[in-house]
């Protein structure tokens, strides 16, 4: 039954909530096929397509489930093994709550650091499309990428401000996620839907050079990259202000 289902996943190319699921995906064994939408204008398809403006937003058949928390959960009830949590109710708890964690705090932080980055380099835009589907070729990509980084940031109430205060805290996510990782929640031999959601945010950050030495050397930094070595995008070192950095010896505190 499972090989007759057809699965469309609606998703922006590099998007990480799409990575989440395109890995769960590919751990239960589903084949599926994916629709690429360009942000901006994947918002208003989004909401007449599954009511919601984000992605992803996965069609079974003719079932829609949009968002990877609740996608994730009805993979594992269409595939069990393996679980993307728990079976042990406290284990799970914990699971669940660093998965809230990833996508209602750490997710929201790289789309109020990447795009403010953009914004400065929009010459990078190209490196974020290297395996797109959608035909764009460079020079539209970088000429059309300062008012798509202006809309997107709106869309996701950023800016200067924003990414600053997001930076001068991350220090303080990555000590949390490293616990994590220390006490078992995260990090076991098969990935659970918190290693996914986390782990494929880490990932984005990391295309931003100025932030691979706060996040690298840690084993926050070791899970991103196990879970998803390859991923599209390089922001040039400097990018983003000094002044905007936490300091070197406050990202080393794990």
């Amino acid at each position: 039954m499972l090989a007759a289902m057809n699965l469309r996943l609606f998703v922006i190319h590099g998007s990480h909530p799409c990575a989440a699921v395109e890995a769960a995906l590919r751990l239960k064994g589903l084949p599926y096929s994916t629709v690429e939408l360009p942000p901006p204008l994947h918002a208003p398809v989004q909401r007449v397509l599954f009511g919601r403006r984000t992605v992803p937003g996965l069609r079974i058949d003719g079932e829609k489930v949009s968002g990877s928390t609740t996608i994730m959960r009805r993979l594992d009830a269409l595939v069990p093994e393996p679980p993307l949590f728990p079976a042990d109710p406290a284990a799970r708890a914990r699971v669940e709550e660093a998965e809230r964690w990833g996508d209602e705090v750490l997710q929201p932080i790289a789309r109020r650091i990447l795009w403010p980055a953009m914004k400065l380099r929009p010459d990078a835009a190209p490196s974020y499309l290297e395996h797109s589907k959608l035909p764009l070729p460079d020079a539209a990509a970088k000429l059309s990428m300062p008012a798509i980084a202006r809309i997107e940031i709106a869309m996701n109430r950023t800016g200067d401000d924003a990414a600053r205060a997001d930076l001068r805290a991350l220090p303080g996510h990555l000590d949390r996620i490293d616990a994590w990782l220390a006490d078992g929640t995260l990090g076991g031999e098969l990935p659970n839907a918190a290693d996914l959601q986390i782990g494929s945010t880490l990932r984005l950050l990391l295309t931003l050079a100025d932030l691979r030495p706060l996040i690298d050397p840690r084993p926050a930094g070791e899970l991103a990259r196990r879970l998803f070595p390859e991923q599209d995008g390089d922001m040039p070192a400097g990018t983003l202000p000094a002044a905007w950095l936490p300091a070197p010896a406050a990202a080393g505190a794990a």
